[in-house]
């Protein structure tokens, strides 16, 4: 049997747990689901997505916002982290790495790399809101 490819009988019937179809039906499935407010469930399927299939940005990027709509901020941080790893000129992954941190209480993590995503995209009003946001919690912090 050729690695990646199903046989007739495992096309018809998946293995018990694995989602049928093959990782760009579960990209477009998980896709889906996280625009029609399924965050979690859209989740559990880009995550199958991304182990399939690593080294996929779009499915990764996918993975890390289903993550983050699901209150899932460590995961999601991860999952952007990755993608900022794999190729540091992606700005969202770094806004969404930045927000990530934010949202699990590190300010002072979130900060750089939120600051990296307005460096690259300046005219971005929701990075610079971010951002602004993060370091006027980190001088208030300051001050105490």
């Amino acid at each position: 049997m050729v690695e990646g490819r199903n046989t007739p009988d495992e096309a018809r019937e998946p293995a018990q747990g694995v989602p049928g179809g093959g990782v760009y039906e579960w990209f477009q499935r998980g896709m889906k689901l996280l625009r029609e407010g399924s965050p979690a469930a859209a989740a559990a399927l880009l995550e199958r997505a991304a182990e399939a299939e690593p080294g996929s940005r779009s499915v990764r990027e996918g993975l890390a916002r289903a993550q983050f709509n699901s209150r899932q901020y460590e995961k999601a941080a991860d999952s952007f982290r990755s993608i900022v790893d794999a190729n540091p000129t992606e700005d969202y992954a770094y806004f969404g790495l930045g927000l990530a941190l934010w949202r699990t209480g590190d300010m002072e993590a979130a900060h750089e790399p939120l600051a990296i995503a307005v460096a690259m995209r300046p005219d971005h009003k929701d990075y610079v809101t971010a951002l602004k946001n993060v370091r006027a919690t980190l001088r208030a912090r300051e001050a105490m």
